[in-house]
Formats: C-alpha cells, structure tokens, sequence
C-alpha cells in the first residue's frame, strides 16, 4: 500500500525529474480516459495502432484531456463539474500539480494550451450562476493560476485554438445547472452560443442559433486547419425530435446545419457525444453513445453514412481517416465506409480521445 510518505516522495521526484518531450513515452498519437475493470480510473497515452504507451492512475472518472505541445505532460480533467485537474508527467506517472479552481468555481472537464505552451486554458463556470468562464493558468510557473475571463455564455463545455494561435473558440452550452446535483435549471430559456476570443479575453464574435433550435446545447468543438470549424449538440428539448446534431461555421459567416435523413437522425437519439475532421479534411463525423451510431458528413453538411456500434463515442482524426472508440474497449478505424477494429483493452473508454 501506497503511504502518505511515499506518495508526497513520488511528488518531489516527479517535480525533480528531467522535462521529456513526447518521444520519452513512445511519441504518443492520443489520450484517452478509462474505468479499467476493478472500477479505477485512469489516463492512456494511445498509438496509432491504438497500443497504449502509458497507463496513468486518475483519483475519479476522467473526461478529457490535454496535452502539452512540446513536453511529455498531460492535464486530466475530472468529469464535470469539476474541483480538480492534474498534471502528469507521462515519462515517470507522477503528478507535477493539482489544479484547484477559487472557491465558487466549476471546470468543465475540457482544456487547451496555447501554442507554445506557455499558458493552459480551462473551461469553467461559477457554480451558482454557471456563467462561463475561462481560467489561465501559467505552465511555465508551474500551472500558477493568472485569473479568468467571462465567455459571453452560461455552462461552457469544450474550447479549442484556432490556427492562428491568437484565437479560442468556445461551445457555450447554455444549460444553467444546480451545483449540487447538475439538474438542468432552465431549459425552456436556454440560448446556447459559439464565441470566438482573444487569448486575452476579448469577445470576438458571438454565434447565436435560431429561436426554434435554443434548446440544442452546443457541446463539443473540432477545428480544420484552415479555420472551419464543426461543432456537435445535444438536444435537451422533448423525446423523439430529430433535431440537426452537427454545425459548420467559418467565422463572418453564417453557420451551416448537417442533417442526416430523418430516420438516421432520430437513431442518434438527440445526442452527439464527439466529433472530428477526418485526417484529409474532406470529411467530418459526430458520435452517438445513445444510438450507437457514427454518422459522417462532407463539409458542405452532406450526409455520407453511418457506421453502427454499441456505446460508441470517443473520436480523433487519423491520417486515414478517424480513431474512435467505445464503452465496450474497442478502438476502430474509420476510413470512409471501412471500418476495422485495431485493438480492445480490459477497459470501459470514456467519451473523448484527444489528439496529441
């Protein structure tokens, strides 16, 4: 059994340790949270060929992941809403810091550094309000908290750099919750948003869906190279609506809506868990743990097809196409309509991989 001393030593040692790039733990692809099957959580450092390089021990379930640009550290972020994030050392699994929100704040399990890894983005909300919030925090002094800023939105999920490196670009979910058991507070008002910013904090631009769609809370974000970015929803309106689930949008521009015919679309059951650009870019695809389903589009929002797996939803762009994965332990390329297993492990995925 791990000891109170021991463990504070393992700190010291990681904290001491010399800072590797990625190419110290075999120059992993992906991270990806897990339960293993004794019901613990942890971090897996994914290649291509979807072999885990490393398998780091998390306190509680996992949700995303970042990864530092250059150094071969990890942030988990607990599943939201959240108290805690950890840096890990993925060369020794040691953790390098815990990062501990000011009181009255929730991080909501998604995060990004910025391009030379200097600082790390959080997505947080105040957890009485849930107004969102981005908290800074300087990973070059060791993850010292420097502030936050609002994001022009209510219960913010996932964010992401644009390609410049000067902007982020922030899913606002919309959803108002109580802190104490995350009951949806204030469906029938909900207005969720896109807004880009500054690095800074500036509120760039500001996407606002239609009236009739306010109830479709923008969840989970994936960024083209060129800028084109795709954004994933949930429907929090009545059962049985066939709402679309995937948006595209060029900033200055209006956005496009993706639907799938309807009887695939009332397959996802409202609910898109991930998403990504394939690997040339030609295509995207959203994931539906509910329905089981993988639908891809062109990025002009035509429906290509569908691919059918249980509890399907973790996906990442792979130079072929995608790597998704699912609650059961697989892990499945897809290549346009083929698609072929590549590994299974003893685990249960959790919703994202996230691309290194």
């Amino acid at each position: 059994m791990t000891t109170r001393r021991h463990f504070i030593a393992s700190l010291i040692a990681a904290g001491a340790a010399p800072r590797l790039g990625w190419a110290a733990v075999g120059s992993p692809s992906f991270l990806a949270a897990a339960r293993d099957p004794d019901g613990t959580f942890a971090l897996y450092g994914l290649d291509d060929a979807g072999r885990a390089s490393f398998r780091i021990p998390l306190p509680g379930r996992g949700h995303a992941g970042a990864g530092h640009p250059h150094l071969a550290e990890a942030v988990a972020f607990a599943r939201r809403p959240g108290l805690f994030a950890l840096v890990l050392d993925c060369t020794s699994g040691g953790v390098l810091h815990r990062l501990t929100p000011p009181k009255g704040i929730h991080l909501n399990g998604h995060g990004v550094f910025s391009s030379n890894g200097r600082i790390l983005f959080t997505s947080e909300q105040v957890a009485q309000t849930s107004e969102g919030r981005i908290g800074m925090w300087d990973a070059s002094r060791g993850y010292a908290r420097l502030g936050e800023v609002a994001t022009g939105g209510i219960g913010p999920h996932d964010l992401r750099l644009m390609p410049d490196g000067e902007t982020l670009i922030v899913a606002n979910g919309g959803i108002a919750t109580d802190p104490r058991d995350r009951r949806k507070l204030n469906v029938e008002t909900m207005q969720p948003n896109l807004t880009y910013m500054s690095l800074a904090g500036e509120v760039l631009e500001t996407i606002i869906l239609d009236r009739d769609l306010h109830r479709n809370s923008i969840r989970h974000l994936a960024v083209r190279s060129d800028g084109l970015v795709g954004f994933a929803m949930q429907w929090q309106g009545e059962a049985g609506a066939a709402p679309p689930l995937l948006g595209l949008h060029r900033t200055g521009m209006a956005p496009v809506l993706a639907e799938a015919p309807l009887a695939d679309e009332i397959a996802m059951q409202g609910y898109a868990g991930s998403i990504a650009f394939s690997g040339d870019g030609t295509e995207i695809a959203i994931t539906s743990p509910r329905g089981g389903r993988l639908h891809r589009f062109d990025t002009g929002g035509r429906f290509l097809g569908f691919v059918s797996r249980t509890d399907i939803c973790g996906l990442a762009t792979r130079d072929d196409g995608y790597l998704a994965s699912d609650g059961l332990g697989g892990l499945l390329t897809v290549q346009g309509s083929v698609v072929g297993p590549v590994n299974r492990m003893e685990c249960a995925w959790d919703n994202h991989i996230v691309t290194l």
